[in-house]
C-alpha cells in the first residue's frame, strides 16, 4: 500500500553519474512514469530544474538521490522548491535484489526503484536539511586529512620495508618515521657508511637544529651509529632499495607538509564554531580528534534525537540477529566507517586519561572481551554521555560524572577500587 506524501507536486528518482543523470518522474493523478536523461553539465542541470519550476509553478518537488552531499545535491539545494531525500546506495541495492534476484542493474531502473522506495516508504527516508557552510567544509576537511594520514602511513611503510634491506639501524634511532629529523637525516646520509663518515660536530649540530637537545640522547645515537656495521654489501640488493627510499622521501615530505596545512585550516575553522569547546575539552580529544568529534555530532540537534540514534548511525551499536533458536550479535556493517573510526580512535585515548573509562575498559577485559570489543563497549557508553552534553550544550566534567556514579552506587567504582588495591 502506497503512502504517498501529499504536499509535493511531483516525485522524482534521480540516478546520478559522472556524465549523465537518469530521471524518473511521478506526478500525482497520473499513472504513467516519465523518464528522461539530464547531461551532467551545469547549464543542462539548471535548465532541467527551471523546467520543473515552470511546470509545477514553484510547488514543492521531492527528489530522491543516492547522495547526501556532492555537486548534484548542492545544485539541487540551491532551489527552494526542491526537497532532497538522500538514500544510501546499499539500501537501493538490497531493494533492487528484492525484485531482481539476478542482480541485473540499469541506471533508469535504479531511478525508478528509488522513486518507488520514496512513494511506498517515505517515513524511512528523512529529508535532507543542509548544514552551515562552515560545518560542511569542516566535515570534508577532516575526512580528507585522514586520507592524507593514510597516504603517509603507506609511504612510511614502503620506506621501512626498503630500509630493512640495507639500512635497518636507522629505524631504531628514530621512533616516528614521518618527522623532519628522520626525513632530513635520510636525505643527508642515505646509507650507514655516509653517516659514519660524518664528523661528530656535524651530527651534533644536525640533531640540535632538529630540537634534539638532550646530550645523552645525542651521544647514544652517535655511539650506536659508530658501532654499527652495514647489513649487506650486495649492490644488487642495496642500490634498488636505496633508490626507492630516495624517490619516496620527497613524497613523504610533501604529504607531511599537506597534513600540517590541513591541521592549520581545520583548527581555524573548528575554533570559530559554537560547539567546538564542548569537544575540545574532552579527555584525549586533542587538535586532530576534537574537530572529528564535532562533525560526528554536527550542528542539527534534531538529527540525533537520542543517543541510540547516533550509536546506530556511527556503527558503534551492535546488531542482534535471531533465527529459530539461534541468536548472534555482530558489529554493524551498514554505517560510516570513518565515523566509527573517529569514536574508536578517540575512545582509545580516553582509557589512559579518564579514571572511569580506564576502569570500564579493564572491567570488560576481565569479562573476556577482546581489546576491540572492550573499546567499542566503552565508545557506546561515551556516546550516551557526550549526547547529553551536546544536547544540553554543557562541557563534560569528569568529577561530576564520578559523583553521579557514586550516588547511583555504580559497581564500576567498586571494581576500580578493587583494581587499585
Amino acid at each position: 500500500m502506497q503512502k504517498r506524501p501529499t504536499e509535493f507536486a511531483a516525485f522524482i528518482g534521480l540516478d546520478w553519474a559522472d556524465k549523465k543523470h537518469d530521471v524518473c518522474i511521478s506526478v500525482p493523478g497520473s499513472e504513467n512514469l516519465e523518464r528522461e536523461v539530464v547531461p551532467h553539465r551545469p547549464e543542462a542541470l539548471e535548465a532541467w530544474v527551471t523546467r520543473l519550476r515552470e511546470r509545477f509553478a514553484g510547488a514543492p518537488v521531492a527528489v530522491v538521490v543516492e547522495l547526501e552531499e556532492g555537486p548534484v545535491v548542492s545544485a539541487l539545494l540551491e532551489h527552494d522548491f526542491i526537497v532532497v531525500f538522500p538514500v544510501r546506495p546499499g539500501i537501493v541495492a538490497r531493494y533492487r535484489k528484492t525484485f531482481v534476484p539476478s542482480n541485473a542493474k540499469d541506471d533508469p531502473t535504479d531511478a525508478e526503484l528509488m522513486l518507488d522506495l520514496l512513494l511506498r516508504h517515505p517515513e524511512q527516508l528523512p529529508r535532507l536539511k543542509r548544514e552551515s557552510d562552515s560545518m560542511r567544509q569542516l566535515r570534508r576537511l577532516v575526512a580528507e586529512r585522514r586520507a592524507f594520514v593514510e597516504d603517509r602511513v603507506r609511504i612510511t611503510n614502503r620506506i621501512t620495508a626498503a630500509l630493512k634491506a640495507y639500512y635497518p639501524q636507522v629505524l631504531d634511532w628514530f621512533r616516528d618515521k614521518w618527522t623532519d629529523v628522520f626525513i632530513d637525516f635520510l636525505d643527508r646520509w642515505p646509507t650507514l657508511q655516509d653517516a659514519q663518515r660524518a664528523r661528530r660536530e656535524t651530527l651534533v649540530t644536525f640533531f640540535q637544529a632538529h630540537n634534539v637537545r638532550q646530550k645523552a640522547v645525542i651521544d647514544e645515537r652517535i655511539e650506536a651509529l659508530r658501532a654499527e656495521r652495514p647489513l649487506s654489501s650486495d649492490a644488487g640488493a642495496v642500490e634498488p632499495a636505496r633508490f626507492v627510499v630516495a624517490q619516496l622521501l620527497p613524497q613523504l615530505r610533501a604529504v607531511c607538509a599537506a597534513i600540517a596545512q590541513f591541521d592549520a585550516k581545520i583548527a581555524a575553522l573548528a575554533e570559530s564554531m559554537p560547539d567546538f569547546e564542548l569537544f575540545a575539552s574532552l579527555p584525549g580529544a586533542g587538535p586532530a580528534l576534537a574537530p572529528r568529534l564535532l562533525v560526528a555530532f554536527g550542528e542539527r540537534r534534531d538529527r540525533f534525537p537520542n543517543a541510540a540514534a547516533l550509536q546506530k548511525y556511527s556503527g558503534i551499536a551492535p546488531v542482534t540477529e535471531r533465527s529459530g533458536q539461534k541468536t548472534w550479535v555482530h558489529w554493524r556493517y551498514a554505517c560510516s566507517h570513518f565515523l566509527r573510526q573517529t569514536f574508536v580512535e578517540w575512545t582509545e585515548q580516553t582509557i589512559t586519561r579518564s579514571f572511569w573509562a580506564r576502569a570500564f575498559y579493564h572491567q570488560q577485559r576481565d569479562k573476556g572481551s577482546t581489546h576491540n570489543a572492550a573499546v567499542r563497549a566503552l565508545a557506546f557508553k561515551w556516546i550516551r554521555i557526550l549526547h547529553r552534553c551536546w544536547t544540553d550544550r554543557t562541557r563534560y566534567d569528569e568529577s561530576k560524572y564520578l559523583t553521579a556514579l557514586q550516588r547511583r552506587g555504580s559497581p564500576l567504582l567498586a571494581f576500580a577500587a578493587q583494581q587499585a588495591q
